[in-house]
């Protein structure tokens, strides 16, 4: 099942006092991007995020879930109502993201 618009439009307005959020639509999905850094995705219309410290300690009862068959588990964000909480959330786990690999020379 893929993600639909209505869907990413809801998270894009939650996450709108950031700066710099970005997405690309992939296989029917959607790559979430916070200042250049992949930091989760839209996947059957739910916001699952990279699984690092920092997001553990954020949502300490988050469930791990598959994002398709074959990837590694993500965190289950419950709380997509509130804007305080997802901002929040996103601004703990910058620091510890990784930085974006280098784009190839053709």
């Amino acid at each position: 099942m893929a993600s639909s618009k209505e869907y990413l439009e809801f998270i894009l307005e939650q996450l709108s006092e950031l700066e710099e959020i970005t997405y690309r639509s992939m296989m029917g999905e959607f790559i979430l991007y916070y200042r250049g850094k992949i930091i989760g995705g839209i996947y059957d219309d739910r916001l699952l995020v990279k699984p690092i410290k920092s997001a553990i300690s954020y949502m300490p009862t988050a469930s791990y879930e598959l994002p398709y068959e074959g990837a590694k588990d993500m965190l289950l964000v419950d709380e997509v109502d509130s804007k305080e909480f997802l901002t929040s959330l996103f601004n703990a786990m910058y620091d510890e993201l990784p930085a974006p690999k280098p784009k190839k020379k053709k």
